[in-house]
């Protein structure tokens, strides 16, 4: 450099290097809020065309659109069953028949004619029946069952050609258990009622396994028609013969369906004794449904009640609540509890009140809670005047023959009142306290209860009074052993029915023992060839 010039440094170069990449990044700062902006733009670009589509899969559907969409929906269930049916799949025949339900709810007139002439043909007597017993409205959906005006018109593409060859025995009674299904919807009873009975003699002329679930499908809606005519007792041999005949055949659900019928009409009728002596004679299988089981041990706990055995009927009807569907069947879950209270006043105990504030049983036990309410307190005037208030709707619910007998109950509570409070009180004044007609009505009602052992006390006949005896400690008692041993049998009863609840795939334990087998063949090859080279070492070469 000239004189005086200054040096310049060796940084520099470098600097002037680094110069125009540094400048050609921008902050870090800016730089993020760019990447966030972008991120929120793509998020929103997002969030617009999900909303676009759900908008799309929300729009309401027109009643043509809902119509083929049920009618892909009967194919596929009918598919699936044709499937089971050749494969001898009895898990996908049940599958097929659970989907029942979800079609029923959305079942149609059009959809009902077109399913039948879809799967029919022209000449075929099954299907020309059906389709006369089907309500006839042309181009209008059923606001009973589809929940869409009946003025909305239904538009189906026309058939391109008729089936040529009737489809087989499941299909037929599925597409025929449809009918049913909506013949009782829209309350046709007595065509409802002739085509059961029609159905019932078709599956009674075919012996197929196949049709088991199905059959005993088909025997449900036949005892539920004629209980709504009224002519339930009509068909008591014909359900005494299909049980033995399911017997027979080891058909297990057959056997819980119709062993629940037998028991409904037995009931329906009052004739305990009889159902007494079917449960006696039967065995309800183990590898019956949840549904069918609720059931079974609804029954059975109402027997067990009218014949005085409220701890057996008590624990039936807690296990019936517990196999009971959790977000359905709500008019069964009311049903149980209202017989679950019946039998727990009967026992001396009192309902939780928190099974009274659940929104699904609030509004059906509140005379059941009125009726607590007087049991616990021992009024007798109340009891009276809760039964009478409520006295039709008990005997709608075919408890009003148990509630009288809680009487007795009312005035032990009163009893054990009176005995805590009064170590000494005449028998006229216990009779004017729980409202009794005379002192010798007193008297008898105090020596039962003394028997029974509800209160400790000693009845003074000259004297006309009732001695009480001084409180024991009830802990130097059997009575919180006897408490402990229950709590246990209820949490080991608890346990087992969930082991037996438990489901395995078929035929698991095959592969397991066909795993044990091949090892042990290998295991005997294995010894067989260190034999042979032990052999050969000890004889040596030659």
């Amino acid at each position: 450099p000239p004189p005086g010039a200054s040096r310049p440094s060796p940084l520099t170069p470098r600097l002037s290097l680094l110069l125009p990449s540094v400048m050609a990044q921008p902050p870090e700062g800016i730089d993020v809020d760019m990447k966030d902006k972008e991120k929120h733009e793509q998020e929103n670009q997002a969030d617009t065309v999900e909303e676009g589509d759900t908008a799309k899969k929300d729009a309401p559907k027109t009643p043509s659109e809902l119509a083929l969409l049920l009618l892909a929906d009967v194919r596929s269930s009918l598919l699936l069953l044709e499937k089971g049916v050749l494969a001898k799949e009895q898990r996908l025949i049940s599958r097929a028949v659970r989907y029942m339900n979800g079609i029923r709810r959305r079942m149609s007139i059009p959809v009902m004619r077109r399913t039948v002439e879809q799967h029919f043909p022209a000449h075929s007597t099954e299907g020309a029946h059906l389709l006369s017993v089907i309500p006839v409205e042309e181009g209008t959906m059923d606001t009973s069952t589809s929940g869409i005006p009946t003025s909305s018109p239904v538009q189906l593409p026309e058939m391109e050609n008729s089936p040529q060859s009737d489809p087989i025995p499941e299909v037929e009674i599925y597409i025929s258990i449809l009918v049913l299904m909506h013949l009782t919807d829209l309350k046709r009873k007595n065509e409802a009622a002739a085509l059961a009975k029609l159905v019932v003699q078709r599956v009674m002329s075919m012996n197929r396994r196949t049709l088991d679930t199905l059959a005993a499908k088909v025997f449900y809606f036949y005892s539920l028609c004629l209980e709504r005519i009224g002519k339930l007792a009509l068909i008591r041999g014909e359900l005494l013969s299909a049980h033995r005949t399911a017997c027979l055949r080891h058909d297990d659900v057959g056997q819980a369906t119709l062993l629940n019928l037998l028991l409904r009409n037995y009931i329906e009728y009052n004739l305990y004794d009889q159902a007494d002596k079917l449960v006696s004679k039967t065995t309800f299988p183990q590898r019956a449904t949840n549904n069918q089981t609720a059931r079974y041990l609804y029954y059975l706990g109402r027997i067990r009640s009218v014949q005085l055995d409220y701890t057996e009927a008590y624990n039936c009807l807690m296990q019936a609540i517990r196999k009971a569907p959790q977000h359905s069947a709500s008019g069964f879950k009311q049903a149980v509890n209202k017989l679950a209270v019946i039998v727990q006043l009967l026992m001396g105990e009192i309902p939780e009140r928190t099974l009274f504030v659940q929104p699904e049983l609030r509004g059906a036990l509140r005379p059941y809670l009125k009726l607590t309410q007087a049991v616990r307190v021992g009024d007798l005037v109340a009891f009276r005047a809760v039964t009478e208030e409520y006295a039709g709707a008990f005997r709608r619910d075919r408890t009003h023959t148990l509630i009288v007998r809680l009487r007795f109950n009312v005035i032990k509570t009163g009893l054990r009142k009176i005995n805590v409070s009064y170590s000494r009180i005449s028998l006229q004044d216990i009779a004017a306290k729980l409202h009794l007609d005379s002192t010798d009505d007193a008297a008898g009602i105090v020596a039962k209860a003394i028997r029974d052992g509800v209160i400790d006390a000693t009845i003074v006949h000259d004297g006309g009074f009732v001695q009480s005896k001084e409180t024991i400690d009830i802990y130097s008692t059997e009575e919180p052993q006897h408490a402990l041993h229950k709590r246990i049998t209820f949490c080991l009863d608890v346990h087992n029915e969930a082991v037996k609840a438990m489901r395995f795939p078929p035929d698991a334990h095959k592969k397991e023992l066909g795993g044990v087998t091949t090892h042990r063949k290998q295991e005997e090859v294995a010894q067989d060839l260190l034999e042979e080279e032990e052999e050969e070492d000890f004889q040596g070469p030659g």
